[in-house]
């Protein structure tokens, strides 16, 4: 037995990670063993000593585990720490690799050098186990809609904010262009933006030339809105002044200004109205068979003409308005929508009318009798505007749409609906004709025409303006642009765009003065804008 002991070696020194586990203390593990544990290890023990003679194949700790196992020199390496019988704590993947070193039948400890084999390695943490947790579930599934909710909605305003953007520069790219245009507008100078009002529910106008005023009318607001006129001075920068208009007057449908400086206007109420400029009240008021559409007067503003609903015509003298001065039947039962006093080649004075059928020449004294069709009848189109140069009948421009046939019924709620703004949307596509008078006959003929985007429902209005050595332009409410457009006459070359308004133009008018300011003004039901235009 002293032999034995003087001969048995001591345990070789530690590795780094076994030193490790020694130094933190970090286990104290006792363990008991059994008679035939106790047995197998004396016959371990006896085996030990027979192999004392022969040469070392490797100390665990140093070469196997130490230099062969690289991971056990890596601290948080393994997944699963092990236990052998000794008491000593070793990765499950290194004790595996020192017995595979061994034979897989049996190994010894590298620290207290007892025997141990594969089914005596005790794992002392067992693998991750995953516990159902409902409430944990329930609430990453509500965080992850959640989530994709606020990332659809980053997605939309991202989206929004590029249409904005868009949005943003088309409407500077417009501005330029506006800018552009009227610097460019009547191309005889310069034109200059005299005034832009903004006032809701403007219908219709008429420009003062001589005083700079601006005369328009609508709906006043509030619960009643009760329908009122509103004078704009284009000098100063009062507000417009708001003047009250009796009960029975209506929708006003238009308005005229006078040579004399007075006005005149028509309105659903079945008056023709003289207006004060000076008063700022109404001082005469004719009544009228049918509702008024448009309203005219002769160069001495004595008489005063009224555009019916029915087709008619009707003229009075300021100076005896107890009944007309001459009631004159038209070709149709169509509302006379355009009126205007021109001069005849042979130098006598005319009314020129628009309807539905197209323009139409009457006599002032009434001695003709029934109208003038200046252009052949045509079933499939009906005639919206009618705009002549100024006291002239040699040159007109006329506008149509495409004739829809409905019923009777339609076609009254069609003269109401006319009195309304169009709905959102591109209009529809119709034509503008140039009409010029075949020598020096009183035949006209149909010349040029122009396709262009008018109202659907609305009878628009328009403006021929003369410029330069006797050339023209012509200017109309575009449906698509929502502004004015002019073109050249006679070719229609498409000269400028005005387009600065939200909603589609209600009404344009082109005045001019003895004492030769001239002015282009339009409107919609949010906005009111005028322009001076400057000659050479």
């Amino acid at each position: 037995m002293a032999s034995r002991s003087r001969g048995r070696r001591l345990p070789p020194p530690h590795p780094p990670l076994i030193q490790e586990f020694l130094d933190d203390d970090l286990f104290d593990v006792e363990v008991n063993y059994s008679d035939e544990e106790e047995e197998e290890e004396e016959s371990d023990e006896e085996e030990s000593e027979s192999e004392d003679n022969e040469p070392e194949e490797g100390v665990p700790g140093q070469e196997s585990i130490g230099e062969g196992c690289g991971p056990a020199i890596q601290a948080r390496v393994h997944s699963m720490c092990s236990c052998i019988p000794c008491g000593h704590i070793y990765g499950r993947s290194c004790l595996e690799r020192w017995l595979r070193h061994k034979g897989n039948t049996s190994a010894t400890c590298p620290q207290c050098g007892k025997r141990f084999r594969p089914k005596d390695i005790t794992n002392l943490y067992a693998p991750e186990v995953a516990v159902p947790n409902n409430d944990l579930e329930k609430e990453v599934l509500y965080l992850r809609g959640k989530a994709e909710s606020l990332g659809e909605t980053v997605m939309k305003h991202e989206k929004l904010i590029e249409e904005m953007n868009e949005r943003l520069v088309e409407l500077t790219s417009a501005q330029k262009r506006q800018i552009l245009s009227e610097q460019r507008l009547m191309n005889v100078g310069s034109s200059k933006r005299q005034k832009e009002f903004f006032m809701d529910g403007l219908r219709v106008m008429a420009i003062d030339a001589l005083n700079q005023t601006i005369l328009a009318s609508g709906k006043a607001p509030g619960i009643g809105q009760e329908h009122v006129l509103y004078k704009f001075s284009m000098v100063s920068h009062h507000e417009a002044r708001n003047i009250q208009l009796p009960l029975d007057t209506k929708t006003v449908r238009d308005i005229c200004i006078l040579p004399s400086g007075s006005a005149i206007f028509t309105s659903l109420g079945r008056k023709l109205s003289s207006f004060s400029m000076t008063a700022d009240r109404v001082v005469l008021q004719c009544d009228l068979p049918y509702p008024g559409w448009s309203c005219c007067a002769d160069e001495s503003s004595r008489q005063i003409c009224a555009g019916l609903q029915n087709g008619n015509l009707i003229i009075f003298d300021i100076r005896q308005t107890s009944r007309p001065l001459h009631s004159m039947v038209g070709l149709s039962t169509t509302p006379v929508h355009t009126l205007h006093t021109v001069i005849d080649n042979n130098g006598s004075r005319k009314f020129l009318s628009a309807s539905s059928i197209g323009p139409c020449m009457w006599d002032t004294d009434g001695n003709q009798g029934r109208p003038k069709l200046l252009l052949g009848t045509d079933n499939q189109r009906v005639c919206i505007s009618l705009a002549c140069a100024p006291s002239s009948s040699d040159l007109l421009v006329a506008s149509f749409r495409p004739k829809v046939e409905t019923s009777e019924d339609a076609t009254a709620s069609q003269v109401y609906l006319s009195q309304t703004p169009t709905p959102s949307g591109g209009g529809k596509l119709g034509y503008h004709s140039l009409i010029r008078r075949a020598g020096n006959s009183s035949s006209f003929t149909e010349d040029r025409t122009c396709s262009t985007l008018v109202s659907e429902i609305r009878m628009s209005k328009s403006a021929i303006i003369p410029y330069g050595n006797n050339q023209h332009l012509f200017a109309y409410g575009d449906e698509s642009l929502r502004g004015v457009r002019t073109w050249r006459l006679p070719s229609f070359e498409m000269h400028s765009d005005l387009s600065s308004l939200q909603q589609p133009v209600l009404d344009l008018r082109y005045a001019e003065s003895s004492s030769g300011g001239r002015y282009l003004g339009y409107l919609s039901t949010e906005k009111l804008q005028a322009f001076r235009i400057r000659s050479k």
